[in-house]
């Protein structure tokens, strides 16, 4: 039977009465809009000012964080190691660099949590401080729910191991002993602070007995009435058998020395060894792992876990990893002693405990503020082949689904979203699709970060991305008049369409100044004037110009013809390819043919003769149809001219 999930927690956005004024929205990439309408709730109601912002919700503000943008790059390289090196790894090899990278992710975590703790320190008595300093709370749950997982999914730690590895899970995250002691051992007498016992207790509860037994020599050379009892209790922790990483006996030896060590402490305990000295008879308690002996202690575990973790190094420390959940259980219910009811992260860890993997990533969704933990503890539980039979009822796998969530947050932000390129890349199923949709929306506020998108949709032949891009790029400089890079955009994109505007906008240039702008892009267009006819002719146009310059008047002659002849030239054109055929007209030698001054003077004739009638001329009119008439006869004029001198060359030629 499917799950449903509570109702989400209502945001409130400061300034806004949803009571009174009906609300707009409108979603964006990685945020929404939101603002107040000027519709009343009620029909009948006058018109009032209402609140005249917009507010943007951003759905992962997390990518805004300076220190946290870190976590993301840092983390962004391991991942894409962990992608690459996955073919290669095998075996026992296999799981110990699936180990080493989940270290590596966690180191981050721990880096990133020491310096927003250093900022924290710094304004902590200002909103930012207060923000670091919650910051810093949630990124050492992250660490100790990462810990915790390494420990039962990826280490697969067995009976023996299992209770080292949840000893020095404890001890990493409940480290406030440390200053404790330095506390205590920096005072002259340490054996009478008011906090030697308590340094000493919670040395016991976290299973570094060697540092008790310390700490039980100084209270036996300054109080030489208890020094027996400390040296029999100092016995007592130096003896008690730990399956230690070098070891080699067995489960069942252990438990046989546990228990007759067990027992030795009952019997000191019995006979009263301890009575005298309350300290001393409450830490005997302790190690003999009794319940109510550690709830006295209550304030010093901190948590349950810490309590569960103690229970089992003094109860139980053949603990198999199928039990975990049952002392978990029991220890979260008497820690919390019906008072108050579990947290959040209590749900995570005792999910963790019961081996319930896909608990352990839902509850962690809707606590975390952000994608980024789910992301990659799913992916990396993935490698591990935890997560194999797992697919969402919407058609991908839980893996994509939360990279591509994380990678949307990702492309919302201005840099990181080159970071978000690489989670798609490795989301076989939906990462091209969801790389294509959020490619698109990326703002290409620079030409620099244009160039970027681009040169990402070009190595992954995104070929519509290209195009669309291209043609942003190309309208944007075509709005500010840069018409030599809207021409060049346009013939990346090989829009056709566009590529035939922005040469209609170099013509109509040249028509008032009288120079091209931008030559070397026009010189240059080589294969690429074939996109439309437009940029033909504007390619062939400047062609002529230069073959003019050079004085190769023939060639430019040809090629001037054959522009209005093929009909590549805009009809609107003619008059200017005319005009630029007088000077060659009235070179001293002959340029044009008879043929080609008879092609001429047909279209200066088709040009004149399909010239519509307009009505009543206004005085701006007049005065061009004068030029333009004017135009049309000194080329006649030079038309007939070259004509005759033409005849008369040809009929004399073919005389000779």
């Amino acid at each position: 039977m499917e799950e449903f999930d509570g109702e989400p927690t209502v945001t409130w956005i400061p300034g806004v009465n949803s009571q009174k004024k009906q609300m707009c929205f409108d979603w964006g990439p990685g945020e929404m809009l939101v603002c107040e309408t000027s519709f009343n709730k009620k029909e009948k109601s006058e018109m009032v000012a209402g609140c005249p912002f917009i507010h943007i919700i951003r759905k992962d503000i997390d990518v805004y964080s300076k220190i946290l943008r870190k976590l993301f790059n840092e983390s962004h390289g391991i991942f894409v190691g962990l992608q690459r090196i996955e073919e290669e790894l095998t075996g026992k090899s296999r799981k110990a660099q699936l180990v080493r990278v989940s270290k590596n992710y966690r180191s981050v975590i721990r880096a990133c949590m020491e310096e927003m703790h250093q900022f924290a320190v710094a304004d902590k008595d200002s909103a930012i401080g207060r923000q670091f300093s919650s910051q810093v709370s949630i990124l050492s749950a992250m660490e100790l729910i990462w810990n915790l997982c390494e420990i039962l999914f990826i280490e697969v730690a067995p009976a023996g191991p299992l209770l080292l590895y949840l000893l020095d899970w404890v001890r990493l995250h409940v480290c406030e002993v440390d200053s404790l002691s330095a506390d205590v051992l920096g005072s002259e007498n340490p054996s009478k602070h008011e906090s030697f016992w308590n340094l000493v207790t919670t040395l016991v509860l976290q299973g570094r007995l060697d540092e008790a037994r310390q700490m039980l020599s100084k209270e036996a050379d300054s109080n030489p009435t208890s020094a027996g009892m400390c040296r029999v209790l100092g016995d007592l922790m130096r003896t008690m058998p730990i399956l230690s990483p070098g070891n080699t006996q067995t489960l069942t030896e252990l438990e046989l020395r546990w228990q007759h060590w067990h027992e030795e402490c009952e019997r000191h305990l019995q006979d009263g060894t301890f009575a005298s000295n309350p300290h001393l008879e409450s830490l005997c308690k302790v190690l003999l792992g009794d319940d109510a002996a550690l709830l006295e202690h209550k304030e010093l575990l901190s948590n349950w876990y810490h309590f569960l973790v103690t229970r089992l190094l003094y109860s139980q420390p053949t603990v198999k990893p199928m039990d975990l959940h049952l002392y978990a259980q029991s220890s979260l219910d008497l820690f919390l002693g019906g008072e108050s009811s579990p947290e959040p992260l209590d749900n995570i860890l005792m999910a963790a405990f019961e081996f319930d993997i896909h608990q352990v990533i839902k509850e962690c969704s809707i606590a975390l503020s952000n994608w980024w933990f789910v992301a990659h503890l799913t992916d990396l539980l993935d490698h591990c082949k935890l997560l194999q039979s797992h697919n969402l009822y919407f058609g991908s796998n839980m893996r994509e689904f939360l990279l591509l969530e994380y990678a949307s947050g990702l492309f919302a932000h201005h840099s990181l979203w080159q970071l978000g390129v690489d989670y798609c890349d490795h989301c076989p199923e939906l990462g091209r699709v969801s790389l294509e949709l959020h490619i698109e929306r990326i703002p290409l506020t620079t030409e620099q970060k244009a160039l970027k998108v681009l040169r990402v949709c070009e190595q992954r032949q995104m070929t519509e991305q290209v195009r669309s891009i291209c043609k942003v790029l190309a309208m944007k400089a075509v709005r500010n008049n840069r018409l030599g890079s809207a021409l060049s955009w346009s013939i990346r994109a090989k829009d056709a369409a566009f590529a035939t505007l922005v040469s209609d906008r170099f013509l109509r240039d040249y028509c008032e100044r009288g120079c091209f702008s931008d030559l070397d892009l026009i010189d240059n267009l080589g294969p690429a004037m074939m996109l439309s006819d437009r940029l033909t002719f504007l390619g062939k146009y400047r062609e002529f110009h230069r073959l003019y310059g050079e004085k190769c008047f023939v060639d430019a002659a040809s090629l001037l013809l054959s522009l209005m002849t093929s009909q590549i030239a805009p009809r609107s054109f003619w008059m200017t390819l005319l005009t630029d055929a007088l000077p060659l007209l009235e070179q001293k030698q002959v340029i044009f043919s008879a043929e080609q001054t008879y092609e001429l003077l047909r279209c200066l004739e088709d040009l004149t003769s399909g010239r519509p009638l307009c009505g009543e001329p206004d005085a701006q009119q007049l005065q061009d149809d004068d030029i333009e008439t004017t135009k049309v006869e000194i080329l006649r004029l030079a038309l007939a001219r070259n004509l005759a001198r033409s005849v008369i060359k040809e009929g004399s030629l073919e005389g000779s």
